[in-house]
């Protein structure tokens, strides 16, 4: 199997891990990396890139209508770019960019489905032997979607980066790394606010 194809499968299968099925807290960045990298031949990025994940995203929750980037999409993106031969120092941000961009569509997407299940809620009142069949189209049509959105958005981030990758001077290099080698820090900086001492 392509190793871009299986890193696509696998996010999605694992995504369906944060709301929909399993909930074994597969698609937490810790364990979703190390899986991904394994598919890319790479087990060690993939855990540091999941370590990261994790931090950076520390502070988020999923709070009232709050639907924070998904660290199997960062993790995914991040290691399918890497895939290609793009650094990981690029290709977490655009990991970040991507799980941030996957959430934006899944909010929109859960406004539209609203409508939809308030349909599928009065048929499945007069049908309730559709009951299986309606969890399985949810599940099915959530995995091709997070599928098509790793797809593309990868393919396409690929491509770009690996055009601009020549002509990206050494100090953009030196940038990219530092700025990486960074994110540990701020993920750790966003939790000073929850273990500083509060004035009485």
């Amino acid at each position: 199997m392509n190793s871009l194809l299986g890193i696509c499968l696998l996010g999605a299968l694992l995504e369906l891990d944060t709301t929909y099925v399993f909930q074994f807290t597969l698609s937490r960045g810790i364990i979703a990396g190390p899986l991904l990298g394994l598919m890319c031949g790479n087990v060690l990025a993939g855990l540091q890139v999941g370590i990261f994940t994790e931090l950076l995203f520390l502070d988020m929750h999923p709070l009232g209508g709050l639907l924070p980037p998904s660290s199997v999409i960062c993790c995914a993106v991040c290691m399918a770019i890497h895939l290609s031969g793009i650094p990981i120092y690029f290709a977490f941000f655009f990991g970040v960019l991507g799980a941030i961009l996957f959430s934006l569509g899944e909010i929109y997407m859960r406004k539209y489905r609203s409508f939809w299940l308030a349909r599928r809620e009065r048929r499945l009142t007069r049908h309730p032997s559709y009951i299986g069949r309606t969890v399985w189209y949810v599940l099915v049509m959530g995995f091709i979607m997070t599928f098509s959105f790793l797809s593309v958005y990868s393919s396409a981030a690929s491509f770009v980066l690996s055009s601009l990758l020549p002509s990206i001077p050494e100090s953009m290099h030196l940038a990219g790394e530092f700025a990486y080698m960074a994110v540990p820090w701020i993920g750790f900086a966003t939790l000073i606010s929850t273990f500083r001492l509060k004035p009485r």
